[in-house]
C-alpha cells in the first residue's frame, strides 16, 4: 500500500513542565519557546509534517497548554486547520477516572493513556516525536525503512558526542539495522548513537504492548501513576525483546534543545549557519510569528556574527547573540554569547553577556548581567537566566549562573 493512501496519524508529544529548563518554562509550555528569534520549537515537528505529507496530527500538551494554544493556531500556519483529518490539541483530562485522569508521567505514559483514542482512530502507521528538538527529516523516509523491515517499531537514531549520549537513550543495533539493545541515560555509554525522540510505531503492537506493561506496573506504581514512565524506562525494551524494533539512521543537524546549555548551544550552531535547517525554500519552517516593521541598526550600533529579528533597535554593541523581535539595546550597552526574547530592553550603558533573558525583561542602564564560561560553551549552571518580564535595577549586578523568576524586580 502506497505511503500517501495510508492513515498515518502523528502524536506530537508536547510535553510537560519543563522543568530542566528552569524559569523560561515556569509560565509556558516547552515548545513554545522560541528559537532563532523568529521560529517556536513546535514549529519544527509541525513544518516536517506538512513538507512529509502527513496531516492527520495530534498535539499532545501536560502543562501550560494555553501557552501551546495560542501558537499552533488550530494548526492553520501548516495547513493543518480542515475538517477530516487535520490538526487535534490532546489535553490532560481531570475528573473523568480510570486510567486517563490527570497528567502523565513521562511519554510512554501519555501514549498509554490516549490508546483508546488511537484504538478509535484505527492508523495503519502511528508516527510520535518530541518537540523540543531542531531538525529536519522527511519521516516518510522512517516509515519506508520501518515498511522494508516489516518492522512492530522502527527508532530514528542520530550520533552526538559520548558525554551528549548520557543524556539520551542510547541504541545499539545488528548489521541488518535490528535493534538488539537500549539503555536509558547511561551514566558511561559505550555508543554516541542516540534515540532521536521520533518512532514509528505499529499501533496495535504498540497499544497491546503498552496495557501489557501496566498490567504488570500496577502494582509497583503511584495511586495516580501508571508506572510506564518515559519510553526508554519500559516499552522500547519491551519491544526490542520481541525482536522486531529497526533503527534508522537519520542524517544532517538534530539536537535535544531541552536544556539550557543545549539551547544555547544550537542558537551559537545557528550563528555559525543555517544547519540544512531553515533558510531552504524547498523546506520552510513555518510559524504563526507574524512579521514587524524591519530591524534598525542606528549610528554607533556595533552587531558582530548575531541575528537580529523584525523591530529590533540597536544603539549598543552586539555580538555572537540572537535578538528576537522588538529587542532594543540602548546606547552603550552591551549584549554578547546572549539569547534574548521578544520585547527585552537593555538600557544604556548596561552589560549582558552568556545570559538568557525571557519576554519584556527590562535592563536598567548599568546593570551587568552574567559572565564567561570557564570552557569554549556554557554549562547549564553557568548560564544566566532571567524569567518573563523581570525588571533588573539600575547598576544591578547579576552574577554567572543566577536563576530569576518571571517577574521579579532586583
Amino acid at each position: 500500500m502506497p505511503v500517501a493512501r495510508r492513515k498515518i496519524l502523528a502524536i506530537v508529544l508536547a510535553g510537560g513542565a519543563g522543568d530542566r529548563m528552569d524559569v523560561l518554562t515556569r509560565e509556558r509550555a516547552k515548545p513554545s519557546l522560541p528559537f532563532g528569534g523568529v521560529y517556536q520549537l513546535i514549529d519544527f515537528p509541525l513544518s516536517n509534517l506538512l513538507h512529509s505529507g502527513i496531516d492527520h496530527v495530534w498535539v499532545s500538551v501536560q502543562y501550560q497548554p494555553g501557552s501551546l494554544d495560542a501558537e499552533v493556531a488550530n494548526g492553520r500556519p501548516w495547513d493543518l486547520d480542515r475538517t477530516h483529518g487535520g490538526f487535534r490539541l490532546l489535553m490532560p483530562q481531570e475528573g473523568v477516572g480510570g486510567d486517563e485522569d490527570g497528567l502523565a508521567k513521562g511519554n510512554a505514559d501519555v501514549l498509554f493513556r490516549v490508546r483508546d483514542q488511537i484504538r478509535a482512530a484505527d492508523p495503519d502507521v502511528l508516527l510520535v516525536m518530541s518537540s523540543d528538538h531542531v531538525y529536519r527529516l522527511d519521516y516518510c523516509d522512517a516509515i519506508a525503512r520501518h515498511d522494508s523491515k516489516g518492522a512492530e517499531c522502527t527508532i530514528v537514531t542520530t550520533e552526538v558526542s559520548r558525554a551528549e549520549a548520557s543524556h539520551h537513550a542510547t541504541v545499539v543495533a545488528n548489521r541488518q539495522g535490528r535493534v538488539t539493545g537500549v539503555t536509558d541515560k547511561p551514566a558511561r555509554p559505550r555508543t554516541g548513537v542516540v534515540a532521536t525522540e521520533i518512532f514509528v510505531y505499529d499501533p496495535r503492537v504498540l497499544v497491546q504492548t503498552l496495557e501489557e506493561l501496566h498490567a504488570e506496573l500496577a502494582d509497583e506504581a503511584d495511586e495516580d501513576e501508571t508506572g510506564l514512565g518515559d519510553f526508554g524506562e519500559h516499552l522500547i525494551p519491551r519491544l526490542v525483546e520481541r525482536g522486531s524494533v529497526y533503527e534508522h539512521r537519520m542524517d544532517g543537524y538534530w539536537c535535544d534543545v531541552g536544556r539550557p546549555d543545549t539551547y544555547f548551544a544550537a542558537h551559537r550552531d545557528l550563528l555559525e549557519s543555517d544547519l540544512g535547517v531553515v533558510g531552504r525554500p524547498d523546506w520552510p519552517i513555518l510559524s504563526r510569528t507574524q512579521q514587524g516593521r524591519p530591524a534598525r541598526m542606528q549610528e554607533g550600533a556595533v552587531v558582530v556574527d548575531s541575528l537580529l529579528s523584525s523591530g529590533c533597535n540597536v544603539q549598543g554593541d552586539v555580538r555572537r547573540s540572537v535578538l528576537g523581535p522588538g529587542v532594543t539595546v540602548g546606547v552603550g550597552a552591551t549584549v554578547n554569547d546572549s539569547v534574548i526574547f521578544a520585547g527585552a530592553t537593555i538600557e544604556s550603558g548596561a552589560t549582558v553577556s552568556w545570559s538568557i533573558l525571557d519576554t519584556g525583561v527590562v535592563v536598567n542602564s548599568a546593570a551587568v548581567l552574567g559572565g564567561p564560561p570557564q570552557g569554549k560553551l556554557p554549562t547549564a549552571e553557568e548560564l544566566t537566566l532571567v524569567g518573563r518580564d523581570s525588571q533588573i535595577s539600575q547598576g544591578t549586578t547579576i552574577a554567572r549562573g543566577a536563576r530569576l523568576e518571571p517577574g521579579t524586580t532586583t
